[in-house]
């Protein structure tokens, strides 16, 4: 390790610091994994991913979902590596701490940060809409009672809120096939292409608004995939993270991937991309055009769709805590975040973001609030993605239990994609784009001013970085 690194960090030697921040080893097998990574993103397909016709058409969005698909299953096979590199609570703050040192480690954990921060804010919103179509009952309530309940459920420890989130994952997956069967009778290849073309370049009826709509439904593609890189997080309780590890991610990537097109063709197909495009609860929406208001069938997948947005809305409670676990145990956030309660649950870092989440939900505007999680997606993608370069070949003797297909041309691959998407998100609407990016200001002028000065010395991550340094 360099010396001017170890100039800036506190050495800490109590076994006391650590023994408060520990989480439950062994409570995670590869399959709840593949449970989480599912549960994380399968909200996607219930709601939000549908604002994507309105930017591309269904063109545009079957081709941005294709790229992003890609995109997601190169940067899996690359977060697989590294997540047998160096299985710790960071994720993808702990691999570019290792490539990058501390500096590159804040930049990628906060992109993190805002992403599952915000991001249960438009499930709230979304889950809202569901209540309301289904109880007549939505706003500001339902998100009060959402973030109580499941941070609660969060406070009594990881090994039983995964358990409970894959029971929630399963139902909500059942919806889905139930949906998808119901869909199948009434699929119409002309009900796809029913949004109106206009003037831009490109513009046709597969492309309603040209090629650039293509770009602009990149950030809504990506919601269908969204935190499915959160898998990792769980790296400290799983029991067996060389084996699981790979399997959860890689797995739940792929399940994700084929209930996107399947959502994505069916919905619109039967019902007709135009009345989508604006939903609120589009399966909903879809069934209920399909089979009339008033159907057992609709009203099932409402409240069991439900389930789907409550399972990533629960888990992403998880992801959040487990980032500013990491995050502040290590110093780069306040030290008091990363303390665990009686279940070795880090209490302050489940609650504190509640808060603030609960607070963005008030707005209602689910679609904005996507581009701003979006916004932290994707940076922390080109920087995991840099990541997975660099260690490959700067330390290339490091112990890979299991490498990327491809090796780095997969990373680059994956790395281009979401420098994209980076800009596409700029494209959609600068003003939310910006506010995301001021937020991303103030927490690295947070640790330029002090974060710096007060890092811990001795967490897994750093230890990591130290081998063959010294």
């Amino acid at each position: 390790m360099k010396q001017s690194e170890l100039n800036v960090e506190h050495s800490v030697s109590e076994e006391e610091y650590f023994a408060k921040r520990t989480l439950k080893k062994g409570a995670v097998g590869w399959l709840l994994l593949v449970g989480l990574g599912i549960s994380y993103v399968i909200s996607g397909d219930f709601a939000g991913w549908n604002f994507g016709l309105a930017q591309g058409g269904w063109g545009g969005m079957f081709i941005a979902t294709v790229i992003v698909a890609f995109m997601y299953l190169c940067m899996s096979l690359a977060m697989s590596e590294m997540s047998t590199m160096l299985p710790t609570a960071g994720g993808g703050y702990s691999f570019a701490r290792v490539a990058f040192g501390p500096f590159g480690g804040y930049l990628t954990g906060t992109a993190i940060l805002i992403e599952y921060a915000i991001a249960p804010a438009a499930i709230a919103v979304f889950i809202g809409a569901y209540c309301e179509s289904l109880f007549g009952v939505g706003g500001w309530l339902i998100y009060l009672i959402c973030y109580l309940v499941f941070m609660g459920l969060h406070l009594k420890g990881a090994g039983e809120a995964l358990k409970i989130m894959f029971v929630i994952t399963s139902v909500a997956c059942i919806a889905l096939l139930v949906f998808i069967i119901a869909m199948i009778p009434h699929f119409n290849s002309q009900n796809l292409f029913n949004i109106a073309a206009g003037n831009n370049v490109g513009a046709s009826a597969f492309l309603p608004f040209g090629y650039i709509g293509i770009w602009a439904a990149v950030p809504y593609a990506i919601w269908f995939f969204l935190a499915v890189e959160g898998v990792p997080l769980a790296a400290e309780e799983v029991k067996d993270p060389v084996r699981a590890l790979p399997r959860g991610l890689i797995g739940a990537m792929l399940i994700l991937a084929a209930f996107a097109l399947l959502i994505l063709f069916l919905s619109a197909g039967a019902a007709g991309a135009d009345l989508l495009k604006n939903s609120g609860a589009p399966l909903v929406d879809a069934l209920k055009a399909v089979y009339g208001q008033n159907t057992w069938l609709a009203s099932f997948v409402n409240f069991v769709g439900l389930a789907g947005l409550i399972a990533s809305f629960f888990s992403i409670i998880y992801a959040y805590s487990r980032q500013i676990f990491a995050l502040s145990r290590a110093g780069y956030l306040p030290k008091s975040l990363s303390l665990t309660n009686a279940n070795k649950a880090p209490a302050l870092a489940i609650i504190v973001p509640g808060i603030v989440g609960f607070l963005l939900s008030l707005s209602g505007e689910g679609d904005l609030l996507i581009l701003m999680a979006v916004f932290g997606a994707t940076i922390s993608y080109v920087l995991m993605m840099l990541s997975h370069i660099k260690l490959r070949l700067s330390r290339p003797d490091l112990a890979r239990p299991y490498k990327t297909p491809g090796g780095i041309v997969t990373s680059i691959i994956a790395l281009i994609l979401a420098a994209i998407a980076v800009v596409a998100g700029l494209m959609v609407n600068p003003k939310i784009w910006l506010i995301a990016a001021i937020i991303y200001i103030v927490f690295i002028l947070y640790f330029i001013f002090y974060s710096r000065h007060h890092l811990v010395k001795g967490t897994p991550e750093q230890e990591f970085a130290r081998i063959d340094d010294e």
